[in-house]
């Protein structure tokens, strides 16, 4: 392995995340014969509740998320889009 993997800042949040994954991983394992979008499900679950808070946190004002989550506005726009989230004032 060529790089060396960061420990997180935040240990005991990682802690907890690790936790709530392991639920969430239970209740979205397919246990069929298809591939599983088991990371793609969990990384748009967790994207679609980040943009969620940020806009609630900024009292729905698109720049503030964005500012908020560290991405640019029109990708927080976009992302609204796509996860069809209502974020009228």
């Amino acid at each position: 392995m060529d790089k060396e993997v960061q420990a997180s800042s935040f240990p005991v949040v990682e802690d907890i995340i690790g936790e709530k994954l392991e639920d969430m991983v239970t209740l979205l394992c397919s246990n069929g014969t298809e591939k599983s979008r088991l990371h793609e499900e969990v990384i748009s679950i967790v994207e679609r509740s980040l943009i969620k808070i940020a806009l609630k946190r900024s009292n729905n004002v698109k720049t503030t998320a964005a500012d908020f989550l560290g991405i640019n506005r029109n990708t927080l726009h976009k992302k609204v889009d796509k996860f069809g989230i209502n974020c009228q004032k």
